[in-house]
Parts: structure tokens; sequence; C-alpha cells
């Protein structure tokens, strides 16, 4: 597995454009990613209630395991926009169709932005008609792409690897409003390997729940939330045999977990990421609960953002979070450094656990000493300009 250049348009098959189309004041907006051929598909959506109109119709387009384009704006959501907002996201996914010449409902339709505003449809009309004759396979597109998704994020955030000679690319947003429970975010992976539908979404559903599910910035879950994955079997290479989908499985695990981090170290005002491992739990489930609620906890995130080794707070997360513990057999680290040893702690002077602390990557090791089990899981501090963030965005 080798990590390269390109983006998604080195996925071959895949052709793609971002540009500017009104949605936003300035930036770019407004994306559409095509393939050649029919792709097998498969995706993973927000457990809000609330969800948006693109993930009730694209719950639907996908029930076939079908797909051949993604189209997404950026500035509203269309989310808590009532029949007016199924109607403009089945809207979007015809104009999108008709132009490129293929099925309604091959077109998958996304949103992010404000919730409540109904879509600017003579804008979308407009961003369509522009945008198709400017597909391409270039490198440029695909920061273009990228680029275009992004709503609060400071950086984009891709990953392209070649793994036993097809390519995986993956492209996703997400700073603010990150606790899935599937993550607020959007992720398309695109790949060119031929891999059948059902292990498609067996591979997503478990990269998901290793990845985009243990995440969290703000404890706050978007009825936007999607992950999908389109497969077009252009490199030739089939994923038809136990090694061949345990290979791919990996593969995918780690486009996965690397864009996860990203989000993570992304967030909105955040200037750590925060990784926490938590090792020796008595089931995996507690090992995953233990591991999330350190990382969600506002007040362990705000002690990491002012370099406060406070390892009660972290100790506190784990006790809440509904995994079987021992206090008395309980150890934590912060980096190399034992700071909490049989439930108490280790007297490391504070100033040595604060160095650790000034890094910006954070990491938290948990040992439960009950169990085998182990689960990692990432989150950012938790800073003062979140707060101005999120009072200045507009609603």
């Amino acid at each position: 597995m080798n990590i390269i250049n390109g983006g998604v348009t080195k996925v071959k098959g895949i052709k793609g454009q971002g540009i500017h189309a009104g949605f936003k004041k300035e930036k770019l907006d407004f994306m559409i990613i095509y393939s050649e051929t029919i792709c097998n598909a498969a995706g993973v959506f927000t457990k809000n209630k609330a969800a948006a109109a693109p993930v009730i119709i694209d719950r639907e387009f996908l029930s076939d395991g079908k797909a051949q384009a993604i189209v997404c704006n950026s500035g509203f959501a269309n989310a808590c926009t009532g029949k007016e907002g199924i109607d403009n996201a089945l809207l979007t996914a015809e104009l999108v169709s008709n132009k490129l010449g293929i099925k309604k409902e091959n077109c998958l339709v996304f949103s992010t932005g404000v919730i409540g505003i109904p879509l600017p449809m003579e804008i979308m009309k407009s961003a369509i008609e522009k945008t198709i004759p400017q597909l391409e396979s270039t490198t440029k597109a695909s920061e273009n792409i990228a680029t275009a998704i992004l709503t609060t994020d400071l950086v984009k955030k891709e990953i392209t690897i070649e793994n036993d000679g097809y390519i995986i690319s993956g492209i996703t947003k997400g700073s603010g409003m990150i606790h899935p429970n599937m993550a607020t975010m959007l992720c398309y992976i695109l790949t060119d390997a031929e891999v059948p539908s059902d292990i498609l979404k067996e591979s997503l559903v478990s990269s998901v729940n290793k990845s985009f599910n243990r995440i969290s910035v703000d404890g706050d879950t978007s009825t936007n939330d999607s992950v999908v994955i389109l497969a077009n079997g252009l490199s030739n290479i089939k994923i038809d045999s136990s090694k061949k989908i345990e290979s791919f499985k990996k593969a995918l695990d780690f486009v996965c977990i690397e864009l996860a981090k990203k989000i993570a170290r992304d967030g909105e005002g955040a200037t750590k990421l925060i990784e926490c491992e938590c090792n020796g739990a008595k089931t995996q489930e507690d090992a995953d609960i233990a591991s999330k609620a350190v990382i969600s906890s506002s007040l362990v995130k705000s002690a990491i953002f002012g370099e406060d080794p406070n390892w009660g707070r972290i100790v506190a997360a784990v006790g809440y979070s509904g995994a079987e513990m021992d206090l008395e057999k309980i150890e934590v680290k912060l980096g190399e450094i034992t700071i909490v040893k049989n439930g108490k702690g280790a007297g490391v002077p504070k100033e040595e656990a604060r160095k650790e602390l000034q890094k910006e990557n954070i990491k938290i090791t948990i040992n439960m000493n009950i169990g085998k089990y182990s689960s990692r899981a990432w989150g950012c501090d938790l800073s003062y300009d979140y707060v101005k963030i999120n009072a200045e965005y507009h609603t």
C-alpha cells in the first residue's frame, strides 16, 4: 500500500470539477464527480432523526447498490426544508443525470451548510450548466472538488493510495458538529477495484465504525452526515477471494482512519489532535465507549487546550462511559509518561506532564487491565475560538 498524489481523479474513469456557483459569496461551493461507467456503490448515513432531504433521497437511490455520479453544494444544507427540500434534491439529481446521460437514481445528491433555508434552485441550475462541460481528470480538478465541499473547514482533506494494483481515493469535509454515530461530515471514496456491492457495503460499514464513528469535535451529530463509496472496476482487478477482500478492507480502513484524523485535527478552533487508545478492556464495546468518552469530554478537551495535565478528568470520563472498570487497576499515560497507576496519581511532576500537552499531537493511553480488547478514538482540544466561530456562523 502506497500513498500517492493526484486525488479522486487519479482513479481510472473518474472525472470531476469544483466551481464557485454562488451558494457562498466567494469560495468554491459546488462540485460534481462522474464515473464513465456505472459503479457498485454503498453508503452510510446520519442517525439524526432530522435527516436532510439529500440523505433521504440517497438512501433510496442506493437501495440497488449502484451509482455513477456525485453532486454536492456547500452553503445550504437542504435540511428541515420539508417537501420542497425533497423536490429540490430530486430535481438536482434529474438535472445532472439528464446532462450526463445517466439514470437519475444513479446520481447521488449532497448538501452542506446552513439548516432550514431552501436551496436556491436558480443557482443550482446555473451551477450544473457551468460545471459539466468542465469535468476533467486532472489534479487541479481533484483539488477543486475537495475544496468545494468545505464549510468552516480550514483545510481540504483528501488521501489517495495504490493497493495491489488498484487505487482508492477519498475526500471529506468536517470541522464542527462532529460526533458521528455513523460523522458533520461528508465523505466520498472512489476506487477502480471491482468490488461486489455486498462486499463494498460490509467493508464500508466496518471501516466507518473504526474511523468516523470514533471521532468527536463538539458532541453534535449533523442532519447531513454521509459516507459513500463507488467502485467502477476499471482497473480490471477483481476483489473475489478472501485474501483480496482482506487486503481491500485493510486499505479502506487506512483511508477512512486517515480522513477521520484529518477531520479531528481540523476541528473548529482546534490547536491539537487527541488520540485516545484504550487497552485491556473486558469487551470490544467497553474499549470503544471508553476511548470515545475521553476524546468527547469537554473537560478533557478544555484541559488539553490549557495544557493542564488534569488526569482526574480522564479517569472520570472512563468512569461514566458505561465501560466496566476496576478503579484500582486502571493506568493512564500521556505520551510515554505514566500519570495514573492503580487508579491513583503516579506522582509525576506537573511540569513534566505538561510538556506532553505542549505538543500538537496528544496521545492518551488507558489500560483497564481487566481484559484483552482495544480501541482508538480521535478528537481535538476545545478552544476559545470554537465558541467564537459558532457564535458568528450565519443562521
